[in-house]
């Protein structure tokens, strides 16, 4: 086969509908526009959600709820996330970020009690749960709560 060869599956192309080619193509004159009125005219038509004075249908639904504006992005690791750290390593912030745990914007980052841990490892986070805490000192290591 050469590149010349190469064309479409059958039934993948279609050719574009040709608007306004006289009365006889099936789409000319008015192409598929209407007679008169702002659909028609070129630039016409109504903004998104529109309905035609009647209320739209965002207003008409009920609210609920509200976004609290002062919520803090806390960023979780568990524990089992920390084996890719070699043994007896510091573990910061920006040992997490380096090594793609933690993305993105956040207040703090919270430790979890998921999975085991292999080797000691020192970490500073903002916040740890218990079993979390419990599992890195069995472990060897120390947590360090800034």
């Amino acid at each position: 086969m050469k590149l010349h060869e190469l064309s479409p599956a059958r039934g993948s192309r279609q050719a574009r509908k040709r608007l306004g080619r006289g009365v006889a193509s099936g789409q000319g004159k008015t192409a598929g526009r209407g007679t008169k009125g702002q659909g028609s005219r070129s630039g016409g038509g109504v903004r998104p959600g529109y309905e035609g004075g009647q209320m739209p249908i965002h207003r008409r639904l009920p609210k609920r709820g509200f976004t609290n504006i002062f919520k803090k992005q806390i960023a979780i690791i568990n524990v089992q996330d920390l084996n890719r750290f070699e043994s007896g390593s510091q573990i910061d912030d920006v040992a997490l970020v380096q090594q793609g745990l933690v993305k993105g914007r956040y207040d703090a980052i919270k430790l979890l009690g998921k999975g085991e841990i292999e080797h000691p490892v020192q970490i500073k986070v903002n916040a740890v749960s218990k079993s979390a805490q419990a599992k890195i000192t069995a472990a060897g290591g120390t947590v360090e709560v800034i």
